[in-house]
């Protein structure tokens, strides 16, 4: 198998884990490349569920798993993932798991500064609360702590003084409580020790991957429409979650990330505020919500549902360069009388095919809907096209024909063989 970059291509939460998982069986190595454990995988084997935030969905398969330099790593939460994946069974040594040493860490003063700015916004954006977004503007901003300083004491405790009297100067002027410099390097130096073990020059090993022939799965999390350039801005993440994001946020070089393959639920959801055009109320979102288990991995927060925008999708197939669709959760529509698709907007009576690029432009923006008869023969489980209800395949059809690109990949189910490989018209 040659390297491939998923991504997801909606707002997250498409099932880029399970899809990861899947190609895990026939790759060498799984590596993580943006966003930090504000987004979660979930996995179902033989009816065991993980739950993956920071670990490469990988690991569970006993694959090599790499962290690489584009991730925020929250210390605390990745040795207390590694806890539960060995209490399930997943032992996760540095042979199976390698961190860039580049990668930048998320500490507790991030969530108390994200929390600090969520409050303050007139329109807050939704983010979960977990330190990311701060963590990545310290990093462009040059004062953030890497994994590599953990092993320099003396150097770290340089870089957390920076660190603070840029923090809290802004927690004092809002009247707030700053921190102290003690607990956080105590609490830094005794998790070094276990994290260091991990460490390594992420970007030399793939490199050697690919001159032996090894195929490489490049994991991203969040999707497109969160990207920090191409996304709904600002109701975004602070990463780069685009294919491109995979060569900058490992190391490798561009020409060698390969196909780029966007998984996208069969409807939409999105967690959190900003615009959702095709978005349902009432018993439909309802009902999509409730069939899909539409709620958060980390948060548990309930998502926002609404039928497949292939508007968007068709954007997002353009900005990441997207060669092949799996689509996810067709099974949840099973038992719909009708089902639509978006396949365009509408905006003071003229028809647009593109995401307005301001917030404020898609206020009035309406989906033009195309309807489809629902079926009621199961498809759960299915694993061949030739299993599914001749309306299902109709819907398939109909969504790669407007978003233009192959549909290559159909999930029917939670558990990771529920997958049906589809060969394109």
């Amino acid at each position: 198998m040659s390297n491939v970059v998923v991504v997801g291509a909606q707002w997250g939460d498409e099932g880029k884990g399970r899809i990861v998982d899947w190609l895990a069986e026939r790759a060498d190595i799984v590596a993580r490349y943006n966003g930090g454990h504000n987004a979660g995988h979930t996995l179902v084997v033989n009816g065991q569920t993980y739950k993956l935030a920071l670990l490469p969905s990988g690991v569970v398969r006993g694959k090599r798993g790499m962290i690489g330099n584009g991730v925020a790593l929250d210390p605390e939460a990745l040795l207390a993932e590694i806890a539960r994946m060995e209490a399930l069974g997943v032992r996760i040594t540095p042979e199976v798991l390698q961190i860039a040493e580049t990668a930048t860490l998320v500490l507790p003063i991030h969530r108390a500064i994200d929390a600090a700015q969520e409050q303050l916004r007139d329109k807050p954006i939704g983010t979960t609360l977990r330190g990311i977004g701060p963590a990545y503007e310290d990093k462009v901003g040059r004062r953030a702590l890497r994994v590599c300083d953990l092993a320099d004491p003396a150097y770290l405790s340089q870089r957390l003084d920076l660190l603070l009297a840029h923090h809290n100067a802004w927690f004092r002027g809002l009247g707030l409580e700053t921190f102290e410099k003690a607990p956080l390097l105590d609490a830094l130096l005794a998790m070094a020790p276990k994290l260091l073990p991990f460490v390594g020059r992420v970007w030399e090993q793939l490199d050697a991957a690919y001159q032996a022939g090894q195929s490489v799965v490049f994991e991203g999390s969040q999707a497109v429409m969160l990207d920090i350039d191409w996304g709904s801005y600002p109701y975004v993440t602070s990463s780069s979650t685009v294919a491109a994001g995979a060569a900058s946020g490992t190391g490798i070089a561009p020409s060698r990330i390969g196909t780029v393959l966007g998984v996208s639920k069969v409807y939409a959801t999105r967690v959190g505020e900003g615009p959702f055009v095709s978005e349902l109320d009432g018993a439909l979102g309802e009902q999509l919500r409730d069939r899909g288990r539409e709620y958060g991995v980390n948060t548990g927060r309930p998502r926002r549902c609404g039928w497949l925008d292939a508007v968007q999708l068709r954007q997002a197939a353009k900005v990441s360069g997207i060669d092949q669709l799996a689509l996810t959760k067709l099974d949840v529509l099973d038992g719909f009388d009708s089902i639509s698709l978006c396949v365009g907007y509408e905006r003071d009576g003229q028809r647009i095919d593109y995401i307005p690029a301001s917030d404020a432009a898609l206020v009035g923006v309406r989906p033009v809907l195309r309807e489809f008869a629902g079926w009621s023969r199961p498809t759960q489980g299915a694993r061949t096209m030739d299993a599914l209800p001749a309306e299902a395949v109709a819907l398939i059809e109909a969504i790669e024909a407007e978003v233009g690109v192959p549909v290559t990949m159909v999930t029917t189910g939670a558990e990771r063989d529920d997958v049906i490989l589809r060969d394109p018209a």
